[in-house]
Parts: C-alpha cells; structure tokens; sequence
C-alpha cells in the first residue's frame, strides 16, 4: 500500500511539474522584417492561445479565444493580438483617453518583467480603440503607479469576428542592453467587458492576478539585441519680457533639462537641473473636512521613475520619504525651484538600490535645502525581503537646520497566502524640544485566499516622529486594526459573489488616551452582469478633538468627544452601460 502510494506521488509530480515548467517558456522568433497587419509577415511567430478564466470561473476555459503572436528584431518586440468575439457587437470601447480607467471597456494587457526577478515590471494595455494605459508595478502588485509614461504605440479595431490590437514596444522603453541570449518575465491578461470575465495565461488564480509577477512566464532566445540602451534627454528653453511702469522692460529666461540614462538592463540613473514641472499632471482636487493631513500622490516624473524603490512603511499612513516635500510649498502647494537632482534606481544582484540627491533654492517661506536619500532591499525567496533607508535634510533655515530619518522594514511571504511585514523607524531633527520619544514601528499580518481575507495590524507613532521629508498623517497615536472577510461565490444564480465583511480600529495616543475608534459591518454583492451593492449595514464612530478644529473661513468645531451611527445602502448598474444609474442612501 504504502509503494503504491509513494508510486502515484512520484507520477504526480513527474506528470504535473514539467509540463507547468513547460508552459511558462515562450521561446521568442525574430522578424525577417518589421510585421504589419495580420498578414504574412506573423508567420512564424511564438503562438499563445491557451487562457483560462480567472473570473468569473477560476481556473475554466476561457468563453472566448485569444491568439497572441509574438515577434522581435534588433530594436523592438511586436505583439499581434486577436480577440475572438461571438458577438463583436457587444464589444464595448468608450475611452479614449490614455491612462484612464479602461475597466469599463474590453481591454488587453502585456505585463513585462524586463528584469525577470518576478517582483517589477511594466504594465501596456490597449482597448478596442487603440486607447493606451501603462503602469510600472513593484513588489508584485504593491506599488502600482499609472503616472509612469513609456514609449511604445499601439493600434486597434473591432472586425467581424471579435478584435484586434498591434502592440510594438522599443526594447529602449525596457532599458535593454546588447545581449546575446535575453530572457523577460511576461504573462497576458484579457477582459471580455459585456460578460464580466477576466482571463490569463498564467497565474489566473484569483489570489494571484496579472500582477503576481512570479507566477508569470518567460520569454526567452531574443538574441542580437541593438544596444537598445535608455537615454532620454529633454531640454527646454523659456524667454520673454517683464514690462512694469516703475522698472521698465528686463528680458526673462530660463533653461534646463532632464536627462534618463540606462548604466545596465536595471540599472538607470536620472539627471535633473532647473527642473521645469510644466509636464506634470495637475494635483486632483481634494475636499478634506477631517483634522488630519491627506495623502496627495507624487505628478511629477522625475520623481516617479522607480518610485517603488523608495516605498517605506505604509504609503498612506507613514512613510519615511515622501517626494512632495522636495520641491514643493507644503502650505501653498507652489512650486520651490528644483536647482539639480540625481537619482539612481535599479538591481544589483539579488540586492534592489536607490539613491536619490536634490537641491532647492531660496524661494518665499522656503529655505533652500539638501536632500540626501539611500534605500536597499535583499530579495529573499521568491516573494520576499528585508531592507533598509535613510534620509537626511540639510536646511538653511537656522530654526530647523537639519532633520534625518533611518528605518528597518522586512516582508515575509508564507505559502503563498500569509504575509508578515513590519518596519521600524526613528527620526533626528533640528528643532529643539523635539529629542526623544521620536520613533515608529509596525507589524502587519495578512491572509488571503478566495474564502477568506484577514488582518491583523498594531502600529505605534511617538509623539516626536518628524520625518520632513516623509508622510505622516498622525502622530502621538496607537493603532489596532482588525479586519475580517468571507468571500462565498454561489454555483448558479444572479451573483457572482457575496462579501461579509467586519472590521474594529481603536487608536488611542501612546498614554492611552482613546482618540478614534470605529468599528463596522458591511455586506455587499457583485452580480454576475456587472450591477453590484455597497451595503454598511452598522457604522460605529469615535473622534475625539483636543483642540478647536477650524472647519471652514471663522467656523470651528469645539474640542471634545463625537459620537457617530451611520448606515448606507448602495446599488448601481453596469458602469460598462451606455446608461449607467446608482441609488445611494445614507442615515
């Protein structure tokens, strides 16, 4: 019994373990010359075609089929992709404005992992009307930053039998290097928008995701690469005249530039000097009626490029560094000029580095400043890591003449489900009275699989935390969470799943004093035509004011503890609809 048992585990493994191996090498071909249509010039391209549903049936067949052809030459690497349609005339393609949200349309995505390290790399996704969106992803999914722009082009068109899209990405966008024999981690996903269904060819399980980096696959044998190396450089030039009754006429001028260089495959460094933002998208608009700081994302690129780097501590909540503090007016939000900066970003072994030097002038309120920022991660496992930062601040203001910060952070991955992370921090600062009781710490536990999703976290903010160069939104502040889920999906019926969901936060300042606590119940349903309700059956809320908030213009709110109840029901239609509708109540 037992040599038939030990029998069928070895078969087991030798059947399943290399054809899974098997599947995730895509053995790339080059082009005889640059492919164009859907004609002759595929022929003999790398075929993919076998996806499978990651909603809203896990691990099925895919309803429709899905060809991708792969190709590549010196300086580019092609994608020809057919979407088969049963019914193209329910392919659904509004957008057509880049980086917007293309979740309400038809769409198709190419991940890239140029550094094959199963953890970054590049998101390009087109719609059904060539509409672009790209996203550089870190740590698996953990960063996801769609202000990332590359350069690549796509085209698009609905036919009669589903749609197509070309998809040609420079191997310059992906910092290559001349290479003999080039491997990249890559992996695709569709979405058929009027049936709801999302589809893969690998890691199409629903707690992976496109973004699950390591559960992708491999493109390889792209030999005879061109140097490809990144080097982007944009000048700018700006003149003009100033004429004032008093003064007279003067000339104005301004020029400077930004420079982006590949040193290796992973390795690119940044150049900035008298930096013009006029690039950068504007900062969205943001109604804050609470007493604390709110979390504004970074616009500008220079500071995006490999921003995931320097992620410490929670984005939202804590974080050591904060690009918005470099070069911009914390008041005001004006522009501080950005006389140079240079970063350096990328891996080295089984090691990921950032760098990063800046240095503003004199401008209003503002004293110039220096910026110094290190940060470096050791990979472990697959999944994993332990790092380190720094970051100091030297001012020209005499009040506040210095300010440094340093932390530990780590992530530990188990059995693909359970994930342990942590960090702690301390800060130095100039100012006096503000030694002592200057630290940060936290541990955060999380589990996940299509059942169940829970959290664990208790975080602690010292009084005298002040990383002026990080993010903190509150200080002085205890925080316990808990948060509980349970995702069950019917087998037939209208809804695809129901989610329960309970969570309790108490936060108290660090000499126990309750300053917030909220605890709450919520169901909600996602139906299987794309309608959904939001539902907070309970919400119990507790905020205590220690000093007057000042609400709007000569309105305050007194000190004092305030208590809140509330509940809300929500349903809305198909956001993929010509005609979309939502009811909302709350009381």
């Amino acid at each position: 019994m037992i040599s038939r048992l030990t029998n069928c585990i070895v078969l087991f493994f030798l059947c399943s373990a290399p054809v899974a191996g098997q599947e995730r090498i895509l053995h790339a071909q080059r082009a005889s010359s640059p492919p164009t249509g859907a004609g002759e010039t595929w022929d003999g391209a790398t075929l993919v075609s076998d996806f499978r549903q990651r909603e809203p049936y896990e691990g099925k067949a895919a309803t429709e089929k899905t060809e991708v052809k792969i190709l590549y030459d010196r300086r580019f690497l092609y994608f020809h992709v057919h979407c088969f349609d049963r019914h193209p005339k329910q392919i659904i393609a509004t957008e057509l404005r880049r980086d917007a949200n293309l979740s309400v349309d038809d769409n198709f995505t190419v991940l890239l992992s140029p550094n094959n390290d199963g953890r970054s790399g590049y998101e390009f996704t087109v719609n059904p009307l060539g509409t672009q969106y790209d996203a550089i992803i870190g740590e698996e999914g953990k960063t996801n930053d769609s202000n990332w722009d590359g350069i690549w082009t796509s085209d698009a068109r609905i036919v009669s039998d589903g749609w197509i899209a070309t998809i040609t990405i420079p191997f310059s966008t992906l910092n290559f290097r001349a290479s003999a024999n080039q491997t990249v981690g890559i992996n695709f996903r569709r979405f058929i928008r009027h049936k709801n269904e999302e589809d893969l060819w690998l890691s199409y399980l629903r707690i992976y995701g496109l973004e699950r980096i390591s559960k992708g696959g491999q493109l390889t044998d792209m030999r005879e690469i061109g140097s490809g190396r990144l080097l982007v450089i944009k000048p700018y030039l700006l003149g003009g005249f100033h004429n004032d009754s008093d003064t007279g006429t003067r000339a104005l001028h301004s020029a400077g530039l930004d420079l982006k260089y590949g040193i290796r495959s992973n390795l690119v460094a940044n150049l900035t000097v008298n930096t013009d933002f006029a690039d950068a998208d504007v900062d969205p608009q943001q109604l804050n009626l609470t007493p604390f700081r709110i979390f504004i994302p970074e616009k500008r690129p220079f500071f995006l490029e490999n921003s995931g780097t320097f992620q410490f501590g929670d984005r939202q909540d804590t974080t050591l560094f904060f690009s918005r503090q470099i070069g911009i007016d914390p008041v005001s939000g004006q522009q501080v000029p950005l006389d140079v900066g240079a970063k350096l970003t990328g891996a080295l072994g089984k090691f990921d580095i950032g760098f990063l030097e800046a240095k503003t002038r004199d401008s209003g309120p503002n004293p110039g400043a220096n910026f110094l920022v290190g940060r470096i991660k050791r990979k472990l496992f697959s999944e994993s890591y332990i790092g380190a930062i720094a970051v100091d601040k030297q001012s020209d203001n005499p009040t506040d003449p210095y300010n440094r910060a340093a932390g530990l952070d780590a992530n530990f991955v188990f059995f693909q489900k359970l994930s342990l992370s942590g960090f702690a921090a301390k800060t130095q600062s100039g100012v006096p009275g503000l030694g002592g009781h200057d630290a940060a710490a936290t541990v955060d536990d999380t589990y996940n699989s299509n059942l169940v999703q829970a959290e664990a976290l208790h975080s602690v903010v010292q009084a005298n935390f002040n990383p002026e160069v990080g993010f903190v939104d509150r200080t002085d502040l205890v925080t316990n969470f808990l948060d509980f889920q349970l995702s069950p999906r019917p087998k037939m019926g209208r809804v695809c799943e129901y989610n329960f969901e309970g969570f309790f936060r108490y936060q108290p300042d660090t000499h126990g004093v309750l300053q917030t606590q909220e605890w709450q119940a919520t169901f909600r349903a996602n139906f299987q035509n794309g309608a959904y309700t939001d539902d907070d059956l309970f919400d119990n809320f507790i905020q205590r004011l220690t000093t007057p908030f000042n609400i709007f213009k000569n309105v305050f709110i007194p000190s004092g503890i305030y208590h809140f109840d509330r509940h809300q029901f929500t349903y809305g239609s198909d956001q993929s609809k010509r005609f979309v509708y939502s009811f909302f109540e709350r009381f």
